[in-house]
């Protein structure tokens, strides 16, 4: 399921509380559209990690209550007490089964002991696959039968939208365009320590930005996403130093259209960075005149990268004319 499909399933599970385990393969953001479907929906998430807990710890403690003569169960403070949220138990097949045991009552029936999860919250577990070579335990049938189970996907399109909204570094955005295979290249069958997922792209983001040397670069970079991907990364970058003059273009002053499909893959995400961070109508004007004279599926991905952010330009005098040149592309 792709991750627009993921969240819209989510959202409606955990609106209807109905218990949900989000499966795929490592780095994918499995955790982070959980986390931002509570973040878009203005609820607490309670980030739960069961492979660190012994079985009695969802259950508490006993004491002893001098009134009624009993043992009573003090429920941990990590659990909710009130309030809307969501109770996500993440990498919960990598639980002990014992562990996993103790969750079958509160993922079930809301309840633990003396514990009583709240109306306003949902319970969403995720995990890794059983053939993705992580430390995870096959979940017990009555466990698994718990649960609706959704399997997320990786996505080239909905990545780059992603990393275009979440400002990620345009020379990435820029390679993983042009090379899609980049974007997740990991094996379980392979015995390497690092591999590409969008989770070690974002890293390379931030190594990106950060005060390493230069010569240090490929080092950092490999350790992140393995060395092959960074060397033809690294390569890439070479080529977007020889773009045209990105601030010429933009002012209507380039009529330099490179041709190599490298090139034109850099150059096209690096425009759509220019204009997304300072969306100035007239810099719109110039670069879809600009494009009328680059390669038409070039032209058609920058304005349509441009638009998924939402900046409209159906206004703009030369959108007409762009329509009219590549409205046989956008039926």
């Amino acid at each position: 399921m792709r991750v627009r499909e993921t969240i819209a399933t989510m959202s409606s599970m955990i609106d209807s509380k109905i218990p949900t385990f989000l499966w795929g393969p490592p780095g994918i953001g499995k955790s982070s559209i959980i986390k931002q479907i509570a973040q878009d929906s203005g609820v607490e998430c309670i980030d739960l990690r069961l492979s660190l807990m012994d079985p009695t710890d969802l259950k508490g403690i006993p004491f002893y209550e001098k009134e009624s003569h009993t043992a009573l169960w003090a429920p941990p403070s990590f659990l909710p007490r009130e309030g809307r949220g969501i109770l996500f138990l993440d990498e919960l097949n990598s639980a002990a089964p014992a562990v996993q045991a103790s969750a079958y009552q509160l993922i079930l029936d809301r309840r633990v002991g003396e514990y009583v999860l709240p109306d306003g919250w949902a319970i969403v577990a995720a995990g890794n696959r059983e053939g993705d070579r992580g430390v995870v335990y096959r979940l017990p049938s009555p466990l698994a039968n718990r649960f609706v189970h959704i399997e997320m996907e990786v996505n080239v399109a909905d990545w780059r939208e992603w990393a275009m909204k979440r400002r990620v570094d345009g020379r990435i955005v820029a390679y993983i365009g042009f090379k899609n295979g980049a974007l997740f290249t990991f094996d379980p069958t392979a015995n390497e320590r690092s591999f590409a997922t969008p989770r070690s792209w974002e890293a390379v983001h931030n190594v990106l930005q950060s005060t390493l040397p230069q010569p240090l670069l490929l080092e950092a970079i490999s350790g992140a996403v393995g060395k092959a991907n960074a060397v033809d990364f690294l390569g890439f970058c070479k080529v977007m130093t020889l773009l045209p003059d990105m601030d010429a273009i933009l002012s209507g002053e380039s009529s330099d259209h490179p041709t190599d499909i490298s090139a034109l893959y850099a150059l096209s995400s690096a425009l759509v960075g220019r204009i997304l961070s300072d969306p100035d109508e007239k810099k719109i004007d110039h670069l879809l005149r600009y494009t009328l004279k680059l390669q038409s599926e070039f032209a058609v991905m920058i304005v349509q990268d441009i638009q998924r952010q939402g900046i409209v330009m159906d206004h703009i005098q030369s959108y007409g004319d762009w329509v009219n040149a590549y409205a046989y592309l956008l039926c």
